[in-house]
């Protein structure tokens, strides 16, 4: 499964994206380590990048975990990684987390990525409600909820506690399959 839009390419991870995820996760670890702590960490050596992807291999066959990568098309720079996870297959849920490197940021490659990430977990994954939870002064992960459709549904207490800091309130967003007639 590959999926293009402009000059990006979406596609699940695989064992050869090992050492561009590790310079991803590194090259932009400033703006990873609040919300990306635990991927950053395991991704800081080629070595921990190995056993990570090899990781998220196996969790995205098992149908546990997905985790996408966004490149350029054509120079094959990893732009970014986009996660459904936090798969409830019982109520056919699951929640997106995703992160884009500088050279990336606000081109609203994210928001796209996401558009066709929730249509192929409706359509592929039979998935039925996808969230989002970002923090309010997260603004470009709020405008990626809201520019896809998600709807705020509330704020959860002490959702998340980034290394070093107090919980974080997170406000959840939520967008439901399509009915089809």
């Amino acid at each position: 499964m590959t999926l293009y839009f402009d000059d990006f390419e979406i596609n699940p991870i695989h064992s050869g994206d090992a050492w561009k995820l590790c310079d991803f996760m590194v090259s932009n670890e400033d703006r990873f380590h609040r919300y990306f702590p635990g991927t950053l960490k395991e991704n800081l050596t080629p070595t921990l990048a190995k056993l990570f992807t090899e990781k998220k291999v196996k969790q995205f066959e098992k149908k546990e975990e997905y985790l996408f990568t966004l490149k350029h098309s054509e120079t094959r720079e990893l732009a970014g990684i986009i996660y459904i996870k936090e798969l409830d297959h019982s109520i056919k849920q699951g929640e997106f987390a995703y992160c884009i490197g500088y050279p990336f940021k606000g081109k609203k490659i994210i928001s796209t990525a996401v558009k066709l990430l929730s249509e192929y977990a409706f359509n592929h994954l039979d998935i039925k409600t996808l969230q989002i939870i970002a923090h309010k002064d997260n603004l470009p992960s709020v405008n990626v909820a809201l520019n896809n459709g998600f709807v705020w549904q509330k704020t959860l207490e002490n959702e998340f506690t980034p290394t070093n800091e107090s919980p974080l309130d997170m406000e959840l967003y939520e967008l439901y399959r399509p009915s089809r007639f």
